[in-house]
């Protein structure tokens, strides 16, 4: 007769025999979730709308606008509905904004909001984290312990997580953080008006948002410039001013991070998917498999990337995968097959190790068939190292991404891109209308620097070994001089 020992309990019934901690956070969580939940329903019907139009003669598409249309009456606390900015000066007050306030109030309100409320689900999922580690985790210390703990003590990496965070939070948040939305200001200006107050007339006008626009360019000094943190000649509010042709430029960017960010994830995680598969079968395998995949690997890696990605897309131009997405799904294709190469070659050691482990010959002779042993007992070793080159080859992506753009090959417009928005100001750089090539500039930068920051990070808590500035390797470099 076997007695059931404390670390042979399942999760469900240790967190019935405790259930208070984790009630507690679970109805945090459904008061946050909640409030959001309209938006939550919309980006599941983007994401449908995205996968149907993928799929050719859009099978679906109709219950895809129908899942859409009703969601869109579902209230958000974060959303541009409940704080809006867009009213017009009708005189003597504020019509149409949040609490009558300005537009400027009432944007800098719903980021605030918005922020809060991001911040407030990441302290949520770490109270969780933390929660499981108190009460319900079936020991008292795991290595991911002093990996968290490490990273908590890296100021550096601390660092590139909170312009991480920032970042991603622009991103995911995009709709909500513009002060106006990317089809009234940037799509579809001719099928939108405004209203604004006219101070020839003193009275209330309309206009099409898109005629607004040519009269709110920013090209130069004078007339024809409208800075950051100001108002246009039509009453509407640009915290980055605006772009040559008239469109909100703090719009275009957040909507540009979305981009970036997609790019580099979706890219980096096919790429991690073949370089991780790889090296799972050629260090299982070893002999032709591993030989194959090095003389491959070699082959792409000799190619300068960057002109690899621009024969690519000059090759591609004019076809139906240049199309899609305005070019972002054959960027995303091309870096994965550029970036698979370097991943793979990153990971091959670490997983030869791990295929010479006595463990691995155990699975083997228990009858284990070899997708089992690799994806059980060697890929959860060499995951981690993955994740460590993947972190720190976003901030590149976003860097090449943003260059194709300026160099007219990356994602074409009317979708916005940082790289583009340079490109448009570039000329202006020396006048009053510096903000339009100046600020995306500063935010890829500051955006690079805290992804690479945030990768440092991850691989000094992973791998506390790998200190590039450790004596021995200095010991090393001089005597190979």
């Amino acid at each position: 007769m076997s007695t059931t020992t404390e670390t042979e309990i399942p999760l469900r019934q240790r967190v019935a025999e405790n259930p208070q901690p984790a009630l507690i956070w679970a109805a945090i969580g459904a008061v946050l979730i909640g409030v959001e939940l309209g938006a939550i329903l919309q980006v599941v019907g983007v994401l449908a709308g995205v996968v149907v139009n993928l799929l050719p003669g859009d099978p679906g598409a109709a219950a895809v606008q129908s899942l859409q249309a009703a969601v869109d009456g579902i209230p958000t606390l974060v959303s541009r509905e409940t704080i809006a900015n867009q009213g017009y000066w009708d005189g003597s007050k504020y019509v149409g904004t949040f609490l009558g306030v300005s537009p400027a109030m009432a944007w800098a309100v719903r980021v605030v909001v918005v922020y809060a409320y991001a911040f407030a689900v990441l302290g949520w999922l770490w109270n969780g984290y933390k929660t499981f580690r108190r009460h319900y985790r079936r020991v008292d210390w795991t290595p991911r312990d002093d990996v968290v703990n490490r990273f908590r003590g890296h100021t550096w990496g601390k660092f590139g997580l909170i312009i991480t965070i920032t970042f991603v939070i622009m991103a995911v948040f995009a709709p909500a953080l513009g002060p106006t939305t990317m089809e009234k200001n940037i799509l579809q200006p001719y099928d939108y008006e405004t209203s604004y107050w006219n101070e020839d007339t003193q009275n209330v006008e309309t206009v099409l948002v898109g005629e607004a626009n040519l009269g709110s360019g920013s090209q130069g000094a004078g007339d024809e410039n409208v800075a950051p943190m100001t108002y246009d000649d039509y009453g509407r509010f640009h915290p980055f001013g605006t772009a040559t042709n008239g469109k909100d430029l703090f719009t275009q960017l957040v909507f540009g991070a979305r981009v970036s960010l997609t790019i580099a994830v979706v890219s980096m995680g096919i790429a991690g998917i073949i370089g991780l598969s790889l090296a799972m079968i050629t260090a299982y395998y070893k002999g032709l498999a591993d030989f194959a995949a090095v003389l491959v690997s070699d082959s792409i890696q000799a190619l300068p990337v960057i002109m690899v990605l621009i024969l690519m897309l000059v090759v591609f131009r004019g076809t139906w995968v240049k199309e899609l997405y305005d070019g972002a799904v054959l960027i995303i294709l091309i870096f994965s097959i550029v970036y698979w190469p370097f991943i793979w070659r990153s990971i091959r050691g670490p997983a030869f190790q791990v295929s010479e482990q006595d463990w691995i010959d155990a699975a083997k002779s228990f009858g284990q068939t070899p997708s089992q042993v690799m994806r059980k007992h060697m890929a959860p070793y060499v995951f981690s190292y993955m994740l460590i080159y993947a972190s720190l080859s976003l901030g590149g992506i976003i860097i090449s991404v943003a260059g194709l753009s300026y160099l007219g090959l990356g994602i074409t417009a009317p979708t916005p891109e940082w790289g583009r928005l340079i490109a448009d100001g570039q000329q202006y750089v020396a006048s009053p209308s510096w903000h339009i090539s100046l600020l995306p500039g500063l935010l890829i930068t500051l955006v690079v620097t805290g992804l690479n920051a945030f990768g440092d990070g991850i691989r000094d808590a992973i791998d506390p070994q790998a200190d590039t500035g450790s004596e021995t390797e200095a010991a090393a470099g001089g005597g190979g001089a």
